[in-house]
């Protein structure tokens, strides 16, 4: 076969018309390959994809605010490939590389930090979260049509009647001769077991034991076991019942609660680490299983740890629908009250060591109750296990519940952590 030398348009011309043409002309009918090749069919050829360039960029100003964003992608691979038909073949790549990335299939858009969106509760066994992914602007498209802001979070959206419920306020504090609480000094205990009340007094009455390393080395962790738990975002006397109080979105659920409590905690002497693992997403079962492993990993790795606290939010919903608020007003800002679990074992649970657990409970909530009185509810003291049995200070907080803002619940959590890092020093 002969050399052929070719101009630079005619170069062009035969990598992307000669070679195809080949394919589908037989070369029986070569004299019409070579009357083709002309230099007026191939301005001719250059002329058409031009046209062809300037229709289809006409077509998308006109109608992409009404079809966008299928037409951006179509006009986009379209401008794609017109383009590189009349560009040297050398530019292809540069061409390739400058676009590099912009229409792909299904991008992952990251939701930044700061987001205010709002974001759509995960139910508590969801296997999938909120479908985050949206097709890539061209950087040559027109703005897009701006859709309504999301209202500010001290305006309430409108929830149509059929989906309303209930949303009641309440201070939530023992029962005075009611015989399921005990009030030792100025904390309520609000017992589920078989213990009398004598019987818990007489633990009480012996001082915790619990003995915490200097601060040169991890004191503390915060985790969350039930991590997407979340909060009402309007502080209102009414609910969206469709809503699940789940999220995803660690700037909306325990995660920010427990960044409050840590931050506060370290400003008050004491060594912290959080871990903020969604442990219960994208399953909810088996939450516990995973949040133990996880807890038995940092005590391997940091033995100093003796106390550990489980930040979880309470859900608190009647036979009526009704969701109750736990809340206290201090220092003119309202509060989501705190409930702290502490475990019981009659044999059969497996904390060996529950005594400790109560005592330290009973300390964060007398100190916290004579810096806040009413911020506490009642000690929660039930044959629960939670992962409890890990460490003598392990505890379970449950602060505000689904009723709650996350503003209230940030709130407590500034609020707590003084008092109990004077409990923690006072271990030390």
């Amino acid at each position: 076969m002969g050399v052929v030398a070719y101009t630079t348009d005619q170069q062009e011309s035969k990598d992307y018309i000669g070679e195809k043409a080949s394919i589908y002309i037989h070369p029986s009918v070569g004299k019409r390959r070579a009357k083709r090749k002309t230099k007026g069919y191939y301005e001719g050829k250059k002329m058409i994809r031009q046209l062809c360039v300037i229709g289809s960029a006409i077509t998308y100003f006109t109608f992409a605010p009404q079809i966008n964003p299928y037409i951006e992608k179509m006009v986009g691979h379209a401008t794609f490939f017109s383009t590189a038909m009349t560009m040297p073949y050398g530019a292809i790549q540069s061409l390739q590389d400058r676009f590099q990335g912009m229409y792909i299939e299904n991008p992952i858009v990251e939701t930044p930090l700061d987001s205010s969106s709002s974001v759509i509760p995960v139910p508590p066994d969801s296997s999938s979260g909120t479908d985050m992914t949206q097709p890539t602007p061209s950087s040559t498209a027109p703005p897009p049509i701006e859709e309504p802001l999301s209202p500010p979070r001290d305006t309430p959206p409108v929830i149509p009647k059929d989906y309303q419920g209930a949303l009641v306020a309440k201070t939530i504090t023992g029962v005075q001769g009611n015989q399921a609480f005990l009030e030792n000094e100025t904390v309520w205990i609000r017992n589920y077991t078989n213990l009398t009340l004598d019987e818990i007094d007489e633990v009480l009455d012996t001082p915790a034991a619990i003995h915490v390393s200097p601060n040169d080395q991890p004191q503390v962790l915060v985790y969350h076991t039930h991590t997407t738990e979340s909060y009402e975002k309007y502080d209102t006397t009414i609910y969206d019942t469709r809503n699940s109080w789940r999220d995803t979105d660690n700037t909306n659920n325990m995660t920010m609660v427990g960044n409050v409590l840590v931050a506060e905690l370290e400003k008050n002497g004491i060594n912290v680490i959080h871990d903020f693992e969604q442990h219960d997403f994208p399953a909810y079962n088996g939450a516990y299983d995973r949040s133990r492993m996880t807890i038995e990993e940092y005590l391997e790795e940091y033995p100093s740890i003796q106390i550990t606290i489980d930040v979880h939010r309470d859900g608190i919903v009647g036979a009526d629908d009704s969701v109750t608020k736990p809340v206290v007003e201090i220092n003119g800002k309202k509060a989501a009250q705190l409930m702290i679990i502490a475990p019981c074992d009659d044999g059969s649970v497996g904390v060996p060591e529950w005594e400790e657990n109560l005592r330290f409970a009973n300390d964060i909530v007398s100190t916290v109750q004579m810096n806040y009185p009413s911020l506490c509810r009642p000690v929660f003291f039930a044959y629960r296990h939670y992962n409890l049995d890990l460490t003598p200070g392990s505890l379970l907080f449950e602060v505000g519940s689904n009723g709650n803002t996350l503003e209230e619940a940030m709130y407590t959590a500034q609020l707590v952590a003084k008092p109990l890092a004077q409990v923690i020093n006072g271990y030390i």
